[in-house]
């Protein structure tokens, strides 16, 4: 997969048939009912083609028949052209539904591979595109890029196709059969409606640009605003948010209304290239008939040909249009797919092997930006069942070195080993499942308490999930609960204290059951009773495993194996508890002034 970036209002005014051509992979999984969707369109065509002619020799049977005064000749010959008319019919609708029917199949199953890939891609997609990504309007961008997908697979096989081959049918038929005037005036109106339906929707996707990029941006404002409800409560933001959404509205009514006015404008020339042409082709068969070279019923024909051709026609206008819009909409969602994610397994990444579950970082430089520095030759090691700390001031770099242990990013310089295996040359997969955290601020899903514990490990039994439950000191909370461990915990855990919340992450990573455990500032968001709680279970959870803890409060570190200090991303210091203070340095200066801040308390 080659490299690609995924800008949300990047230029969509070329109609980029590559799309196309990325689709196909999708649609081939049904070669066989693509091709009897087509012989059933190119029947369908056919038949349709032949329903005018059927018209004319019913019309010029009747004539003649009236001017012979012959009754049973009116009786049977048109009767018997009625009925072919009416099979002739019954047939061009029933091989379009069969058409419908078969490719609806491969349609629905491109949508499905289409949405499936691109929910796989967004999670592997490294953790810096989801802290800069904007939930709303990606979202949006990926529901309207696999509805675009559904339309453009449609459409293109249900209207393009089918109406070029009738155009094509139609102008041969009126060259063998009639004068090149009218072979000629449908070829010319044809070009002309074509000409005029491309030109005129270049001129207004400008319009549908800015109107989805209004959408998408209010969509975003919207839900970025009922995720943090809570806060907008706090501070009686209520107006402010409400105008905030009300001029991204106003900048979508804008673009909403340019686009309609635009479309008149499309479709009014659209009308006027029409009302000619027909108007021409009459005037001319209408003088063949008075003429005498051309009967009633070839006048029907003309007429009936280019009222049938002129119906896919005009709706062929609405299609271009629509398929200017969803084209724009998969690209969006293709350049998407097309992202490389910048943390990748190597190419001969093998299992990551857990022996001991000892942790090394060896020399690690690591900073989100050339302007942005966090880390700085940082080098320590952790023991197997060892439990080491990691404390400092806020900006430290302390929560940095989890998500360099985890691998959301790579170092930039050093390395980081887990029983001597470089975390770079193990697979991801690997490297994660044998982690497990309680980080600062616990997520969860919009799902029942037991449902989120079971996240851990999915394949769990409802004993083990209990089991967790209990470790964790849950139990007597859950017992409180109306439903018990079916309650729901609300969006994001909503529903739930913080320290309930932290019980939950606790009771997860029990049930996963690691080689190695992080606890990152897991108890920094809770009073001291809480505080406490979590200590308890923690260090129950951690007894005879490998610990990182990351920690502001130095209180819940003093049990630790080794204590790293941290300041402006290097270790400045390093001991256990009675030999940092002993020091009289960083992290005795950190002790006091929490003991005093504690001390009221």
């Amino acid at each position: 997969m080659r490299h690609g970036s995924f800008n949300p209002e990047a230029d969509d005014t070329q109609f980029n048939w590559q799309t196309l051509r990325t689709l196909l992979p999708y649609l081939l999984e049904y070669r066989l009912r693509i091709v009897l969707a087509l012989a059933c369109l190119v029947a369908a065509k056919v038949a349709s083609v032949g329903l005018p002619f059927i018209l004319k020799h019913i019309v010029d049977a009747m004539d003649k028949g009236v001017a012979s005064e012959g009754v049973a000749k009116i009786l049977v010959l048109p009767l018997g052209l009625l009925l072919a008319y009416g099979v002739m019919r019954l047939a061009n609708v029933l091989l379009g539904e069969i058409r419908d029917a078969l490719f609806g199949r491969v349609t629905e199953r491109a949508m499905r591979r289409i949405g499936l890939a691109v929910f796989k891609h967004l999670h592997r997609l490294e953790l810096d595109f989801h802290l800069n990504r904007n939930t709303g309007g990606l979202s949006r961008d990926v529901e309207r890029g696999v509805s675009g997908v559904s339309f453009l697979l449609r459409f293109m096989v249900f209207n393009i196709v089918p109406t070029l081959f009738e155009i094509a049918l139609v102008i041969g038929v009126l060259l063998v059969n009639y004068s090149i005037w009218f072979a000629l005036v449908t070829f010319v109106a044809v070009v002309l409606y074509i000409g005029w339906s491309v030109v005129a929707t270049d001129w207004r996707t400008g319009y549908v640009r800015a109107a989805n990029l209004a959408d998408s941006q209010s969509n975003t404002r919207a839900v970025d605003s009922l995720l943090n409800f809570e806060t907008v409560k706090y501070f009686t933001n209520e107006r402010y948010e409400a105008e905030r959404y009300d001029t991204d509205l106003a900048q979508w009514e804008v673009a909403r209304r340019n686009n309609r006015l635009s479309l008149f404008a499309l479709n009014g020339g659209q009308a006027l290239i029409i009302a000619v042409a027909m108007t021409i082709m009459m005037i001319l068969a209408g003088k063949n008939v008075v003429a005498g070279t051309m009967t009633l019923g070839d006048f029907v024909l003309i007429n009936a040909f280019m009222m049938q051709l002129f119906m896919p026609l005009n709706f062929l206008g609405f299609v271009y249009r629509e398929m200017k819009s969803s084209m724009a909409n998969v690209e969006r969602m293709f350049a998407l797919l097309r992202r490389d994610p910048t943390i990748n397994d190597a190419p001969q990444a093998t299992e990551l092997a857990i022996s001991q579950g000892a942790i090394e970082f060896k020399d690690v430089s690591f900073g989100y930006g050339p302007e942005r520095t966090i880390l700085q030759q940082v080098s320590f090691s952790v023991r197997a069942q060892q439990k080491v700390a990691v404390v400092g001031a806020s900006g430290s770099g302390k929560s940095t070195l989890v998500k360099l242990l985890f691998r959301f990013y790579d170092v930039n310089n050093g390395s980081i080993l887990i029983d001597g295996q470089d975390i770079r040359h193990v697979t991801q997969g690997s490297l994660r499942q044998a982690i497990g955290i309680v980080p600062q601020d616990t997520v969860l899903f919009n799902a029942s308490i037991f449902d989120n514990i079971r996240y851990g490990r999915i394949s769990a039994t409802d004993e083990e999930v209990m089991e967790a439950i209990r470790l964790a000191h849950l139990a007597d909370f859950i017992a409180r609960l109306p439903q018990g461990a079916n309650t729901l915990v609300g969006e994001r855990g909503l529903k739930l204290s913080g320290g309930e919340k932290q019980r939950v992450a606790i009771a997860r990573t029990i049930l996963k059951r690691p080689a190695i455990l992080v606890f990152d500032e897991a108890t920094s968001s809770l009073d001291s009773r809480s505080e406490q709680s979590i200590l308890q279970a923690i260090a129950e959870v951690s007894r005879g495993q490998t610990s990182l803890v990351i920690a502001h409060r130095l209180s819940t570190v003093v049990d630790a194996d080794h204590i790293l200090v941290m300041d402006h991303g290097r270790i400045v210091e390093q001991g256990n508890h009675e030999v940092l203070l002993a020091k009289q340095g960083r992290y005795a200066q950190l002790w006091h002034i929490q003991r005093q801040q504690q001390a009221p308390e």
